[in-house]
């Protein structure tokens, strides 16, 4: 999804070729401002020799408006120089959409639910499900961005032999014993022992207030305890059968690996009950598209969450489960151990007083979710250019710094002049933006926004240094420039969940 200026540019060379022409910002500068390869593309199904074709794409380039210069390279590029014109109608495009920029580049839109952290209530959340949280809402962002209608659920545990083993660990603590074999530990047992009262509420009400602090926003909370299972397997219609005095599934039947059982021989539901009644009930919101967040080990729900889908009558292509590795902490160079049930673990609320809100998020978010993660929680807490986050901040705070300065002086994309390298380059880097948060959205892969953010950041620091912005013959146009760069910076941040500061 390329800005209009782009656009028009790859359509006018479309209709010579008769083909689809995508426009890139070559590897080298000497090969101009954009290139493409569409005449070795289109090159087998012509049956003629690619040069050829890209010299008739360079005749035809020549024409457009805003190519200055069209070259071709072998063995069949046509690479373009753009005019200081057309780097103006772009920066007007930019400016124009403002924050909006990029925005809408969802094709069909959706109802769409994303579940993300589902926790256990039994400890406070940790650094693992921190992951699951900015990696999820971030991807939440940017489907909402797109323009898809997007609502966030959180998904409580709270039934189970998990729940019971916490209660009973929390009434050993009040008894002054030691929690039963396998149970949970931590000054957070303690604590909870010290109050009364059932363990769970508390630990709820502590994991929607860190997901606030956080900046997870949810639409839905939702409790395992409180589905209603029975009407939702009477539902399946067919798709279930008794075997062995239990219930089952037919799950093999719609792709997964066998089938389930719903219903135990001595009348428990299994977990995979609870998930029939919560799946029924996502369905009968009206949601298009069912996306959960699942931790590494959850790869064999995959195909049971797909399956029940099916079993609905619904596509289980509209079930998408993306699964998030573990993280990993280091400090002074050594790990930092995560277990919740012995309490020798790194829980979000510690980890954001110790780096902030920002640098946790960014951090999260930073390599993609189907990598495993380290932060190194020394470099996050510093405040120097050292650290990522606090340089694409800084960008953003510096330029607000020339902006308020510049007062009420005018701002206009129209060059004043030969454009320098440098403020070609910064054009250039903010006319990708949509393209990057299209790729973004589509793959669910946000963290190409802290990427972008630095290589947005590297450029501005770039033109700064090598151009006065106030009090010089192009101010006008270099403070259009900067504005439409502090608000790129500031939605790729927004993307991710960090803030971008006025002042630092």
């Amino acid at each position: 999804m390329p800005p209009e200026a782009i656009a028009r540019i790859e359509r006018a060379l479309e209709e010579g070729l008769g083909a689809p022409v995508t426009l890139e910002r070559p590897g080298q500068a000497e090969h101009g401002d954009y290139a493409t390869n569409a005449a070795l593309q289109t090159a087998p199904r012509l049956r003629r020799a690619p040069l050829e074709i890209a010299e008739e794409l360079r005749a035809a380039a020549r024409s457009i408006p805003g190519v200055a210069e069209a070259a071709v390279a072998p063995p069949g590029f046509l690479n373009l120089r753009m005019s200081d014109e057309w780097f103006g109608e772009a920066l007007e495009e930019i400016l124009a959409a403002g924050m909006d920029f990029g925005a809408g580049s969802a094709s069909v839109a959706q109802r769409v639910q994303v579940e993300l952290v589902s926790p256990n209530p039994t400890g406070p959340l940790t650094v693992a499900s921190a992951r699951n949280g900015a990696y999820g809402d971030s991807v939440a962002r940017l489907l909402a961005f797109a323009g898809q209608e997007v609502e966030r659920e959180v998904y409580f545990n709270d039934a189970g032999a998990q729940a019971e083993l916490f209660r009973a660990s929390v009434e050993a603590r009040a008894r002054g014993e030691e929690p039963p074999e396998g149970g949970y530990s931590g000054d957070y047992v303690t604590r909870l022992a010290q109050r009364g009262g059932d363990p769970i509420e508390p630990m709820i009400e502590e994991i929607r207030s860190t997901l606030a602090r956080f900046r997870v926003h949810v639409d839905d909370w939702v409790r395992e305890s409180e589905l209603d299972v029975p009407p939702a397997i009477a539902a399946l219609e067919g798709n279930t059968y008794e075997q062995d005095g239990a219930v089952w599934l037919r799950s093999s039947a719609y792709g997964d690996d066998k089938d389930r059982v719903l219903v135990r021989a001595d009348g428990r539901p299994t977990y995979l009950a609870g998930d029939v009644a919560h799946t029924l009930w996502k369905f009968q919101r009206g949601f298009e598209r069912l996306i959960y967040v699942l931790g590494a080990d959850h790869h064999g729900y995959i195909g049971r969450l797909k399956a029940l889908a099916a079993a609905f009558g619904h596509d289980p292509e509209s079930v998408e489960v993306l699964i998030y590795q573990l993280v990993h902490l280091v400090e002074g160079g050594e790990a930092r151990q995560m277990s919740k049930r012995h309490g020798d673990v790194v829980f979000l609320d510690e980890l954001i007083d110790e780096i902030g809100v920002d640098a946790a998020r960014w951090y999260l978010v930073r390599s993609s979710h189907e990598q495993p993660m380290e932060i190194d929680v020394d470099l996050a807490r510093e405040k120097s250019e050292k650290n990522p986050v606090y340089y694409a901040q800084y960008a953003h705070a510096r330029i607000a710094g020339i902006l308020r300065n510049a007062g009420s002086a005018t701002r206009s994309p129209a060059p004043a002049g030969e454009l320098a390298a440098e403020e070609r380059d910064l054009v250039k880097r903010l006319a990708e933006f949509p393209s990057v948060v299209a790729e973004a959205t589509e793959r669910r892969a946000p963290h190409a926004l802290p990427v972008y953010a630095i290589r947005a950041a590297d450029d501005f620091h770039r033109f700064y240094h090598h151009h006065r912005v106030l009090e010089s013959d192009a101010e006008a146009f270099r403070l259009a420039l900067s504005d439409a760069t502090r608000m790129v910076i500031a939605r790729s941040l927004d993307l991710v969940g960090v803030e971008a500061p006025e002042r630092m």
